[in-house]
């Protein structure tokens, strides 16, 4: 995650512990993808979810099991996401369980199941957080969420959240089809009194695996994070915002220096404000999937991040997650944790690569050196990366 107004505004993040910590002892946070059902259809769906039965979703047992193994293992977070988490029956024993052996948790969900009962079961459980997806205005996110009405439920949802006194933020991926809107996005978190907003950029696995036509060009995706940058500015400066992030494209960090490096000169407090920012990058030390992030399926298999759907490299069925997250022998993790070696040839040679680290991944079955790029693509232009 690139933290925008950290960074570009100088507005501390709640996260600032795990994200810039000097250290690092702590295990990965983990996205655990308790369901695949969704009441939902959305285009981009990662999992490519649908509406069903409980299928080979872990049972209770085995779920607060996992619960165990995560907490053996350091993890500090635990997102519960999907599907629609909320479709879990027994989602609050699994989040009371999880609060019981002091893990951190949060809910990644679409929003429209939180009526004001549900807000306040999720308070009780302790929940620390609730990221609620929007994809831009109201016609446009009941088209592209395939569901009538789902805006409407969504905005629901967050105001349910609010009145639980639940941190709610919203959620919103990048594409092609609503890049337009990401103003509208700054617009309704601030009628809705949502201090957080998460943009993440979009990746080609489960249902957007065949949505090429939905990426963004690397001009088009530079014109977005200027959006995105003074949007964050305008809204902190009024005291509108807390967080704002950018998620899956570390080349944003760079970016957002590049255009900080442009403004400071004959300003000696922007100089100071870019070499802070370009110090917190070098902490936070880059992309980290496969090392800090991870991700557990419904069905038990492990993941180096929730967007790494076609290789597995174990499942909590058969080993512990630490056994399987510590396996020196698997070698899609060990490519990960060892980009310096293995990362793409372009990024081997950026200046920016020790703060940046690429977005090293495959999304085919084989792990053979030729299928490995940077997914998203890196958008910096070559002289930007030369040193």
């Amino acid at each position: 995650m690139i933290n925008i107004s950290k960074l570009y505004c100088g507005l501390a993040g709640e996260s600032d512990d795990l994200r810039y910590s000097a250290g690092g002892s702590f295990g990965p946070v983990v996205v655990y993808n308790c369901t695949s059902r969704c009441n939902l259809r959305c285009l981009h769906c990662y999992s490519s979810s649908k509406s069903g039965q409980r299928g080979d979703e872990l049972s209770t047992a085995e779920a607060k099991k996992l619960m165990s193994q995560l907490a053996e293992a350091d993890c500090p977070v635990v997102l519960f996401s999907g599907g629609e988490p909320l479709l879990r029956d027994d989602l609050f024993e699994l989040l009371a369980e999880a609060r019981r052996l002091g893990l951190r948790t949060a809910i990644s969900t679409n929003g429209t199941l939180i009526d004001s009962a549900t807000a306040r079961q999720l308070a009780g459980v302790g929940v620390s957080y609730v990221g609620i997806s929007i994809d831009g205005d109201e016609k446009f996110h009941d088209k592209f969420r395939a569901s009538k009405g789902s805006f409407k439920s969504a905005v629901a949802g967050i105001e349910n959240c609010k009145k639980a006194g639940l941190k709610t933020g919203l959620r919103f991926t990048i594409t092609k089809a609503n890049a337009e809107q990401v103003p509208v996005v700054f617009d309704i978190a601030a009628s809705a009194g949502v201090r957080r907003i998460c943009f993440y950029h979009l990746i080609r696995i489960g249902r957007a695996k065949g949505l090429d036509e939905q990426i963004l060009t690397p001009e088009r995706t530079r014109r977005v994070l200027d959006v995105i940058i003074e949007k964050t500015d305008n809204f902190a400066k009024k005291g509108f915002i807390d967080e704002v992030l950018t998620v899956d494209n570390h080349a944003d960090g760079p970016y957002l220096l590049l255009k900080m490096a442009g403004e400071t000169q004959n300003s000696k407090l922007k100089t100071q404000n870019y070499e802070k920012a370009r110090q917190l990058l070098l902490a936070n030390g880059g992309n980290k999937i496969g090392e800090k992030i991870a991700c557990v399926s419904w069905d038990g298999s492990v993941y180096p991040d929730q967007f790494w759907r076609n290789y597995s490299v174990g499942n909590v069925k058969d080993k512990t997650f630490r056994q399987i997250w510590e396996n020196s022998n698997e070698p899609v993790l060990n490519r990960l944790r060892k980009k310096s070696e293995f990362a793409d040839g372009r990024c081997l040679k950026c200046r920016w690569f020790d703060l940046c680290r690429g977005n090293f991944r495959f999304l085919d079955t084989e792990i053979d050196a030729e299928y490995w790029l940077n997914e998203p693509a890196c958008y910096l232009m070559d002289e930007e990366i030369e040193n």
